[in-house]
């Protein structure tokens, strides 16, 4: 097994060193692979070798074994059911192109408020490209959603029944129609973006989010001239029992004025500054769009109760950043409702963002405030090439902050932030999940300064299956939460993940570099001993 591991990761090494290689030609060698060698060998050298390094098994029991034994050693599991369709890029561009775009939007395009970040663009429709180690889902109907639900059903009560406090992953866009996060994510950005003028007009700019708070009656007076409202409109909205007490109103005040109306669709206004009026994002739904919004609410609704029942915890993976800030509020909305009396939901924050601080901050004092379960995976993300590329293209501003020392830091400042009101409030809740080392340092000496306790299972730490085991063992048998993101699948339904991990880029594969000469180091010591034939006791 220790041969086989180096092997396999040697072989990932020499042939796929970058993302410079090619997702499609890595796809078309294994195809040929299969001619070659037929099903039935294909699929038996993929399980020796590759396959075997990187997924679990093909389904919920021939995962068990794999699950039990990682136990044993103190590591967790996060289950990730990782089969893919087998698109070609123009299928996925398409895919993308029809499920995006409103029907408003293809009867009169470019009639509509929208912003170009926020609209589908056929380049970038297959959005596997220049992303590694995250599932990729595209909408082709209702149908498809609903048997993608079923398979997080499926994998919530694997999870449930194969270990304990384990985790389940599942991914918004699998849920629905992406079109509605790409719409409710303009919304809220744009929302945000006029507090920020507000702030600005009252000399409150550059300041972290939380510190922008707005004097009321100066708020009141500015809305009232840029027409946004009559004088008794924008006084009902701020006469609930706590919202604006204070004389101040700050970003969490604000983002509840977006409040649930009877049509989903209501939530899709902007406000116009040049004419002072809150407009439509789009001039006209359909019905089937408004049904198809409620049902993507429904399925997230539906996959939160399950968890709770089989006492699994949901990780809601962060995807691009055009549709992340309306899964983010909807992850959010979840934690409201089913974190009230442990950590259930899970968000995720990719700390590559120029805006992961303050997304943290912002979300950690809304748990505060409402006394709920704040839970949070941080990342430093997967779609960095695409998201720059993208932005470049397009033409808007790079989300990514500017180097990989300015994402550790971004990662460290979140981290902290999240330990210290674990420190001042044990309701906070995180996963490390990371496989650089110096931040599995950097988290275990900031809980030894705080005084954190491993067995409270406030903080845990998170890798991928295959990779960095120098790291998460060692951490499961000092009695650290550690979990491996455990993907599962039929062989050749995983093969359109597994191209994609072929294509690591050099950084990470540096830590594989490490692992395998700490995995040679062991060959040998094995075999000085006389342990060619050594089994673990566990």
């Amino acid at each position: 097994l220790v041969l086989l591991k180096i092997l396999s990761s040697r072989v990932t090494y020499m042939y796929f060193p970058s993302y410079s290689s090619q997702y499609f030609n890595i796809q078309q060698l294994m195809d040929l692979s299969k001619k070659v060698f037929g099903k039935r060998l294909f699929e038996r050298l993929m399980k020796m070798t590759f396959y075997g390094q990187f997924v679990a098994g093909e389904d919920h029991n021939s995962i068990k074994p794999l699950i039990h034994k990682n136990q044993a050693f103190g590591v967790g599991s996060v289950l990730d059911y990782s089969v893919e369709e087998d698109l070609t890029q123009e299928e996925a561009e398409k895919k993308e192109m029809d499920s995006c775009v409103s029907e408003a939007e293809k009867e009169s395009p470019g009639v509509d408020h929208r912003e170009k970040k926020y609209k589908a663009h056929r380049q970038f429709g297959d959005r596997r490209g220049g992303v590694v180690s995250a599932r990729t889902y595209f909408y082709a109907d209702e149908a498809k959603c609903d048997a993608q639900m079923e398979t997080f059903l499926n994998c919530i009560k694997a999870s449930g029944g194969a270990s304990v406090d384990g985790f389940s992953a599942v991914k918004m866009t699998a849920l629905g129609r992406p079109q509605f996060l790409l719409q409710f994510s303009e919304v809220l950005v744009k929302w945000r973006r006029f507090f920020n003028l507000l702030a600005a007009q009252q000399g409150k700019s550059g300041m972290d989010a939380l510190e922008q708070k707005l004097e009321l009656e100066q708020l009141k007076e500015s809305l009232t001239k840029l027409g946004v409202g009559n004088k008794d409109d924008i006084e009902n909205w701020f006469t609930g029992e706590k919202l604006g007490s204070s004389g101040t109103i700050d970003l969490l005040d604000w983002n509840s004025l977006i409040n649930d109306r009877t049509k989903i669709s209501n939530l899709l206004v902007i406000p116009n500054v040049e004419n002072g009026q809150l407009e439509p994002l789009l001039r006209k739904f359909t019905v089937e769009e408004e049904k198809q919004m409620k049902r993507m609410l429904q399925r997230v609704d539906v996959l939160a109760k399950h968890a709770v029942d089989n006492g699994v915890r949901l990780m809601v993976d962060a995807e691009q950043t055009y549709f992340q800030p309306a899964i983010s509020r909807l992850t959010l909305e979840m934690q409201r409702i089913f974190n009230r009396e442990k950590p259930i939901i899970f968000n995720t924050y990719q700390c590559y963002l120029k805006e992961a601080y303050d997304n943290v901050s912002v979300d950690v004092e809304l748990s505060r405030r409402e006394g709920w379960y704040f839970g949070a995976k941080l990342v430093r993300g997967a779609y960095m090439y695409q998201e720059r590329s993208r932005a470049e293209e397009i033409g808007y501003e790079d989300p990514i902050n500017p180097d990989y020392e300015a994402t550790n830091r971004m990662y460290h400042k979140c981290l902290e932030f999240v330990l210290e009101e674990i420190d001042h409030n044990r309701k906070a809740n995180v996963m490390v999940a990371s496989h650089n080392e110096d931040t599995v340092k950097f988290t275990l000496g900031k809980m030894n300064e705080m005084g954190l306790s491993p067995t409270e299972k406030k903080v845990y730490f998170g890798q991928l299956l295959g990779m960095c085991d120098q790291i998460s063992f060692p951490l499961g048998q000092a009695g650290f939460p550690v979990y491996k993101y455990v993907p599962y699948g039929p062989v050749n339904e995983v093969i359109p993940y597994l191209s994609r991990r072929a294509l690591e880029n050099r950084g990470f594969m540096k830590g594989s570099q490490r692992e395998r000469s700490l995995l040679w180091k062991e060959l040998k010591r094995r075999l000085l001993n006389g342990q060619i034939l050594y089994k673990p006791v566990y």
